[in-house]
């Protein structure tokens, strides 16, 4: 799947953060599994963990030795997103630049759709 047809897209940046966590972790291979949960601040949020594998229906974007893992219902509240790495004074953390969010809460992880 190339960048122009992706629903969603993991940049080279926070594929090498996957890959570096994973295998910290003692898990090669592994993936990013990225959701989006109802509930935080505005209405809904986004969750991440490491695991092991896909689940038999998720979309499975690979960017060079990282997957990420999103599973259909979330996939469409993220269709047109990116999923990137940020270092800023006050942390490092993924971030998602989702165009469906119409609000986001300070947190950076909670937002809301219209």
């Amino acid at each position: 799947m190339d960048a122009a047809t992706a629903p969603f897209r993991v940049t080279p940046r926070a594929a090498a953060q996957v890959a570096e966590i994973a295998a910290r972790e003692g898990k090669p291979g592994a993936g990013l599994r990225l959701a989006v949960d109802a509930g935080g601040c505005s209405g809904f949020q986004y969750r991440f963990a490491i695991e092991e594998a896909p689940a038999g229906d998720d979309l499975v974007i690979a960017e060079g030795p990282a997957r990420v893992f999103v599973d259909p219902v979330s996939l469409e509240l993220l269709a047109g997103s990116e999923l990137d790495w940020t270092e800023a004074l006050i942390g490092a953390h993924f971030a998602v630049r989702n165009p469906q969010a119409v609000s986001a809460c300070g947190c950076g992880t909670s937002f809301s759709v219209g």
